[in-house]
Parts: C-alpha cells; structure tokens; sequence
C-alpha cells in the first residue's frame, strides 16, 4: 500500500456501531506533533499495532497499547506487577510481559483503520493537531449524554482509565474539551481531497 508520510488516524472496533448502524470511531490519533519528532503515519500505525510475525510490541511506547492492555487484564481479572511502569523496561521484563504484548497485538491488528493523508507545508503538524484534538473531542461522550455510546461489550469498559470509559474512546487526551465547530468544514475538505488522489 502506498501510504502518506503524515495523517491523522482513525481506529473502529469490532462490535462497536453509531446509532445510524455505521461503525463507531473508538480511537483517534496523529504523530510528530514536536519539532524534534520525525515519526512518519505508518510508523506510529506500527507502533500501536505491534510485530505482526511474532504477535508483539512494546506498551511502553504507545499509549494505544497501554490501554489496551489494561483493559484487556480487567477483562480476564489478572493483574501485571509490570505492565504500564516505566518508559523503559529490561529485556527479562519485556519478555514476562511477551504473551500480553502479542494479546494487545491480536486485538489492535482487528481494528479496521481509516487515514486522512495531511502532509505538505510544514505548518501542516498544527492542522493534524487540530483535527486530532477537535475529531476527539467530537467523537467524546466524556461529561455528556452520549450520542454513540460503546456497546456494553466493549472493552474499554475495562480501562483502569476513567477518561476511557467515560469517553467511549481509546483516548486519554482532549476527551474532556469541546470541538470547534468550523473544524467541521475543515474536515469536509480534507476528506474531498483524499477522494481525488
């Protein structure tokens, strides 16, 4: 697949419908936001996903992952002295925590993806951060009546992250904020460009 160097990412979930009957955005995300960040979209998307071939990854560098795999502990009422401490961990950690890891793999690798390719000018980071933080905060049930609540299976319901379960979404950030609603239009656009590509 021919894949764009940035975008911003949109993750559903098996089992999870909008009241319409059309699939539910359970996630919501970008990458290389800094100046010092040289992450590219499919590199990130790799992150949350993990080692395909070895049903792998590394929760220490995906909040996704980290998630995930707390919610997925909750579900199954185990628990991990390990998982979710530190930035870092030694290879004896890692490798305890190696069946986990390639769970969270199998459970993010179903998720069907959408992409929106932002690339371009260099301001073209802030336009991902604005479509991130606004798509988040639209798509959020945190603080309100839900228009799309997540089914009573989803496991989020799991998360030991309150923002989680309130939002309905796999996010911890912008869950809490209001959307702009001009960014709407915005959106409109994009998704129009990547229609001619």
């Amino acid at each position: 697949m021919s894949w764009p160097q940035r975008g911003v990412y949109f993750f559903q979930e098996q089992g999870e419908y909008r009241r319409d009957g059309g699939a539910r955005i359970v996630r919501v995300g970008t990458h290389a936001l800094t100046d010092t960040s040289r992450t590219k979209l499919w590199g990130r998307l790799s992150q949350h996903r993990g080692r395909a071939s070895v049903a792998g990854g590394n929760h220490r560098g995906s909040i996704f992952r980290l998630l995930v795999g707390t919610a997925f502990l909750e579900r199954r009422g185990v628990q991990s002295a390990t998982w979710g401490l530190g930035s870092n961990a030694p290879a004896y950690i890692r490798a305890q925590e190696t069946d986990l890891e390639g769970e969270v793999s199998n459970i993010i690798g179903a998720m069907p993806l959408l992409w929106l390719d932002i690339d371009g000018s260099p301001d073209s980071r802030y336009l991902r951060g604005y479509v991130e933080r606004n798509t988040i905060a639209l798509l959020s049930n945190y603080g309100k009546e839900a228009i799309d609540p997540p089914s009573p299976q989803w496991l989020g319901h799991g998360c030991n992250r309150e923002r989680v379960r309130s939002s309905g979404l796999w996010n911890n950030n912008h869950v809490d904020e209001s959307y702009d609603p001009a960014f709407l239009d915005r959106l409109s656009e994009l998704v129009d460009a990547m229609k001619v590509k």
